[in-house]
């Protein structure tokens, strides 16, 4: 604020789960066999998602900040010592040899351009929700709060590769805002936008924008998959 700043271009969301108290439930929704056993892992996620955010709602007294949804290649967040995979076996019930299986098939030989980003959200459309969940109930308290900042959600769909993946979690993300801010009662204006940083994306960019509020550009992954 004091050098002028306007607001937060990248909000990641992944290195929220690194803590000791998340990563056990973020490795157990990870683990997951059944849309229940990841939703109730993901139940656990939301409270501190939600807290984080309203956090940096107040932090930013009104200015904008684009919050990318979750992108990691999912072999990062596993456990690799004995120990812990033991423990990620105890509390799911499973054995020992069972989460070594999980985690033996999240390994990635190219995680770049493998099962991540928007593409983790198609696979499992209950973290886009548990995720939009946290930032629209965030987002509502801080401006009940403070009626006088002019908040407007940005959110992020991270690594579209073509315009049929970004409609897909996009109609997830408006169905679940829609249906919080209905709950509340309140008027929330809100954009669903995404990052171009895949070559594809940038070559049917004129289709992506049709369904995209914004476009955020990631030059680093552009140029590394170039």
């Amino acid at each position: 604020h004091e050098l002028g700043a306007q607001g937060i271009g990248l909000c990641r969301t992944e290195h929220m789960f690194l803590e000791e108290d998340r990563i056990a439930a973020f490795r157990e929704m990870i683990c997951a066999d059944t849309v229940e056993e990841r939703e109730a892992a993901l139940d656990k996620i939301l409270p501190y998602q939600q807290t984080d955010f309203e956090n940096m709602y107040e932090a930013l007294e009104g200015d904008s900040m684009v919050v990318r949804y979750l992108d990691p290649p999912l072999h990062e967040f596993v456990p690799t010592e004995e120990a812990d995979i033991k423990k990620l076996a105890d509390a799911q019930g499973k054995s020992v040899e069972r989460i070594k299986e999980i985690i033996a098939s999240l390994h990635e030989f190219n995680p770049m351009m493998g099962h991540r980003g928007c593409r983790l959200a198609v696979t499992y459309p209950e973290i886009a929700k548990m995720q939009t969940k946290a930032v629209i109930r965030a987002a509502i308290n801080v401006k009940k709060n403070h009626p006088n900042w002019n908040i407007v959600p940005e959110i992020m769909i991270p690594l579209t590769g073509e315009v049929k993946e970004l409609k897909y979690v996009k109609n997830v993300v408006v169905a679940t805002a829609d249906e919080e801010i209905k709950a509340a009662g309140v008027e929330m204006k809100y954009q669903v936008g995404t990052m171009i940083e895949i070559p594809r994306a940038a070559l049917t960019a004129d289709e992506i924008a049709k369904e995209a509020e914004f476009f955020s550009f990631g030059t680093n992954d552009l140029t590394q998959m170039t």
